[in-house]
């Protein structure tokens, strides 16, 4: 264990001297920094005292809309909303604006998706570049097994990621804080569940928000490090890995009307599609997709491992 845990401190240490990582550290708290800046010079500042005229109306107009011939879908996000308002005037409790702390730090949790795109460069040359190097032999001489020198770079990978989660937090709250004050610090989140509003943690609610992001982020991770470990290309990992993160979106919506689809990784890697109850294809549980995630996950790393333990590196 002593062996593994220094295996993995060794790739931290390669991974944060590449000028390429703080660049990407540099990029995401450049990032933050200018959805503040935007957020405060272009959002007109919200009137307060009158938020309860405001959600009144909203609350009067939802109603009307519920007359409205629309989907099961759209008629259970407009009950929904009305329910939460509801709450709001029953409990006096403010909804939470874009310009104050929590709206910040719930926009900014849209950057996860550049922290997969970070992570994912990271996992695609962690490995590739050894072999680019000439350097993998210099791993494999040491007395550990070439499962831990995978799973050491795996893992190494995965806490980069984790440590950009942990600055975009950090650095949203506290430009957050600064930009539109701590005022609502102590705010819930109020959640629609089983029928009834529930208030809950924020804090807890933007970790959630976080996790259901990183689904799609291990993933994706996860693939790069198998074409990585594959093709010993780190350039191939990379482009392929990016470009279906990309594009992946489009190409499910244009094929969710096929009901193969749902066994595509893609569909569903959004796991927010059951929290919000407007499932991709009619029939997906949330049960379903972890199956399928799980199916896909050990695929990648089984992958992995077997090309890497029979892969000659000779020289």
């Amino acid at each position: 264990m002593a062996n593994f845990i220094g295996l993995i401190r060794n790739e931290n240490m390669k991974i944060y001297r590449r000028i390429g990582s703080i660049i990407m550290l540099l990029l995401l708290v450049g990032g933050i920094i200018l959805m503040g800046v935007i957020e405060k010079t272009t959002t007109e500042k919200a009137n307060d005292a009158n938020w309860k005229q405001a959600v009144t109306k909203e609350i009067k107009e939802d109603k009307k809309t519920l007359n409205e011939k629309l989907p099961d879908d759209i008629k259970k996000h407009v009950k929904r909303n009305i329910a939460i308002n509801e709450y709001r005037l029953e409990h006096n409790i403010k909804p939470i604006q874009s310009d104050s702390l929590w709206g910040f730090v719930d926009n900014t949790s849209d950057l996860v998706s550049v922290i997969s795109i970070f992570t994912i460069i990271i996992a695609g040359g962690i490995l590739a570049s050894e072999f680019s190097w000439g350097t993998i032999k210099l791993l494999l001489i040491r007395p550990v097994s070439r499962t831990m020198v995978l799973f050491s770079k795996y893992i190494a990978t995965l806490l980069y990621a984790v440590f950009m989660l942990v600055v975009l937090f950090a650095v949203s709250w506290i430009l957050g804080g600064i930009l539109f004050g701590f005022e609502g610090v102590s705010a819930p989140y109020l959640a629609y569940t089983d029928g009834k509003v529930v208030e809950q943690n924020m804090v807890l609610h933007i970790m959630s928000t976080y996790g259901l992001n990183c689904i799609s982020l291990i993933m994706m991770v996860t693939f790069a490090f198998m074409m990585s470990t594959v093709f010993r290309n780190s350039s191939l990992a990379i482009g392929i890995s990016i470009f279906l993160t990309m594009g992946s979106s489009i190409a499910i919506q244009i094929l969710h009307k096929y009901d193969w689809v749902k066994y595509v990784l893609f569909a569903n890697t959004d796991l927010t599609q059951y929290t919000t109850g407007t499932p991709l294809v009619e029939g997906m549980t949330l049960g379903f997709s972890l199956t399928v995630l799980a199916v896909y996950f050990i695929i990648f790393v089984a992958l992995s491992l077997v090309v890497f333990n029979k892969r000659d590196v000779a020289a």
